[in-house]
């Protein structure tokens, strides 16, 4: 998988044609031609995670047309 876009913005377009939310401390340093695989990521949060396969930094991920879970997020992000 290969980055087809990232503008300056939050979204990162995939050339798959997919899109996803752009953490951009992780991101933002990924370039058209980083090597991205996908992986299941086992949390509750995002079923998948997006891996740089040179640096090994990922970004959660969940499907096309899924919306994210405040609570779990939030759960999340406070460690629980």
């Amino acid at each position: 998988m290969k980055i087809r876009a990232h503008a300056e913005s939050h979204v990162v377009e995939l050339d798959d044609g997919s899109h996803l939310p752009g953490d951009l401390a992780a991101t933002l340093g990924w370039k058209p031609e980083t090597d991205l695989h996908l992986e299941p990521s086992g949390d509750r949060v995002s079923s998948h995670v997006l891996v740089n396969a040179a640096d090994q930094s990922r970004v959660r991920v969940i499907a096309a047309g899924e919306n994210w879970s405040d609570r779990e997020v939030k759960k999340s992000l406070m460690g629980g």
